[in-house]
């Protein structure tokens, strides 16, 4: 009985570079960015400093509250990407498996397309190598898929609040420094 099923083994692709034809999108799962504990101290530290001066002054005159703040429990937990596990055979005929990490326009991929990946080793060496960039030589299509990052899930106001709470107590610093 043949099933029509290439019972060959699948190789994670040990190359930079792999060309050749798409055979499957699998479904995709999340997994979540592991957000270091240090560098979320050092910028919730640095915009707490930064809200003082607000503290102060709403304190003061009652001005109203402000918006409402993640807590510590919600930026720990770090943000969520799409894995899609992507089976091509490559020009020496072998079935590879690679992992696309983010997401791209449903259009942009169709099984047989030939393309090209340029391709990164992760850091637990059982997972296949994660897809940096794709390009799609049936359609001529350059694809860069993108993740959340850390930066992304702390986002720009707590960042900018960051800055601004390190440049103040840069200041202090100096002016405590100079008498």
């Amino acid at each position: 009985m043949d099933s029509g099923l290439d019972t060959r083994r699948i190789v994670h692709p040990t190359e930079r570079i792999v060309t050749g034809r798409l055979i499957r999108l699998l479904d995709g799962y999340t997994r979540e960015v592991r957000v270091g504990q240090p560098v979320l101290v050092a910028v919730l530290a640095a915009a707490a400093f930064a809200r003082l001066p607000a503290l102060l002054l709403r304190s003061l005159f009652s001005f109203g509250g402000g918006g409402t703040r993640r807590r510590w429990k919600e930026l720990k937990q770090g943000p969520e990407y799409l894995v899609t596990p992507v089976r091509l055979r490559n020009t020496a005929g072998q079935l590879c498996e690679v992992e696309l990490h983010g997401h791209l326009p449903q259009s942009a991929l169709h099984p047989a397309d030939q393309v090209q990946l340029t391709l990164r080793p992760q850091r637990d060496p059982e997972l296949p190598p994660r897809i940096e960039r794709i390009v799609n030589l049936t359609t001529g299509q350059l694809l860069t898929p993108r993740t959340a990052t850390l930066w992304s899930h702390l986002g720009p106001p707590l960042l900018l609040q960051a800055f601004l709470g390190a440049l103040l107590l840069a200041g202090v610093v100096a002016c405590s420094a100079l008498t």
